[in-house]
């Protein structure tokens, strides 16, 4: 990979990690200690379960994000520290390709392949 595809790569990573901080702000997950107290007291019971479901979608989104975050961090450490495209399973080379797909994967498709296996999946 050269220093051109890993600066692409780099200012794909930090668009996302912008777009997926500033869509979290957006999406309300808290309520106030009034509202839950009142919970289902003064609603339908099918507006209950909707403000429920959403709720819990919402914290849900908010976990996954959190997730993809901390995984386009860690891929930013490892453009900082040099080891960037470079399988964290098997110690070879990420396809560009791939890292063109997914600019945060740890493994290439092998590894990953490898991960999966171990784990059951």
């Amino acid at each position: 990979m050269d220093a051109q595809q890993l600066e692409s790569l780099r200012q794909r990573l930090n668009e996302e990690r912008e777009r997926l901080t500033a869509n979290q702000d957006d999406m309300q997950v808290g309520q106030s200690d009034e509202e839950l107290e009142d919970f289902g007291a003064t609603n339908h019971p099918a507006d209950a379960a909707t403000d429920m479901f959403l709720r819990e979608r919402n914290i849900t989104l908010n976990e996954n994000t959190n997730d993809i975050v901390a995984e386009i961090d860690a891929a930013l450490e490892r453009i900082d520290n040099g080891t960037y495209g470079i399988c964290e399973r098997t110690g070879e080379p990420i396809a560009v390709e791939r890292l063109e797909a997914l600019p945060y994967a740890r493994y290439s498709i092998e590894g990953q392949r490898l991960v999966e296996q171990e784990s059951g999946l």
